[in-house]
């Protein structure tokens, strides 16, 4: 069973300048809730109770958001606003958080492995909470608890992109196992688009298998001189031990202002 989820949200979230100066972009609000709350959602509704969080310098906002607010909550006692408070409530009564920081941007793959001391031996999600994931059922991590369930190793969520824009992604290729399932074997990071081998583009939503440590921790940094996760995930691909799914859902990507706008409006729109 998955129990974890490792949130990193170290990142200092430039596009969105003078914005977050001091405020963590894992906080930009979609209607009344913060982006990194929606992640958490989606874990908790895929069975996870732990939440990691890889964090830096001047994001104590997340911590403080995920803990009782007992001058507010004293404040609004009795009031109809009391409601308003339901759901982080309900978030912070039932899970348990850990922090730890990332000493500097070394790109995802050091991400990942700065919260091996939060993990531990034992398979976990990872979520990248700038991609928001929409579904009307199942979200995109119970979805993909369910393919661990049955195949046992690391898995990315993918989808059709754009072929012009295959140098923002990671992107897979590999032989469709069942519809919209594929056993990887080939991962690049940003190809250029007459060097990607396919158009299926890893989004925010991981799960991994605990060897991913070790390999980390021998992966040399490789794209923009960081330590990327997909050549990590490579050499687990090489041995057939990575899948890559097409999930079920609609994903925005709220770490550009186009995909945040089109996200608020979006859910504000599912709301009425």
């Amino acid at each position: 069973m998955i129990r974890k989820c490792l949130f990193p949200a170290a990142g200092y979230g430039t596009r969105f300048l003078p914005m977050t100066k001091a405020i963590p972009k894992e906080m930009l609000p979609i209607l009344t809730k913060p982006l990194i709350q929606y992640g958490v959602e989606e874990a908790m509704g895929a069975g996870m109770n732990t939440m990691a969080m890889i964090t830096g310098r001047g994001k104590q906002a997340i911590a403080n958001h995920f803990d009782v607010s007992y001058e507010l909550e004293h404040q609004i006692q009795g009031t109809e606003k009391e409601k308003m408070l339901a759901d982080i409530r309900d978030i912070i009564d039932n899970c348990t958080f850990s922090y730890t920081r990332q000493a500097f941007m070394g790109g995802l793959g050091h991400a990942i492995l700065t919260g091996e001391t939060l993990i531990g031996n034992e398979p976990f999600a990872v979520v990248l909470a700038d991609d928001l994931c929409i579904n009307d059922d199942d979200g995109v991590l119970s979805q993909m608890v369910k393919l661990y369930n049955e195949y046992q190793c690391s898995i990315v969520a993918i989808e059709e992109i754009d072929p012009s824009q295959t140098n923002k992604y990671g992107i897979v290729s590999g032989v469709e196992i069942t519809d919209g399932v594929y056993r990887v074997d080939t991962m690049i990071e940003k190809p250029l688009p007459a060097d990607a081998p396919s158009n299926l583009a890893i989004i925010g939503r991981y799960i991994l298998t605990p060897d991913i440590f070790d390999i980390l921790s021998q992966t040399a940094p490789g794209k923009g001189g960081e330590i990327q996760i997909t050549d990590a995930l490579m050499t687990q691909a090489r041995m057939g031990n990575v899948i890559a799914y097409k999930f079920r859902g609609k994903r925005y990507d709220c770490g550009s202002i186009d995909g945040y706008v089109q996200a608020t409006v979006a859910l504000y729109e599912k709301s009425k």
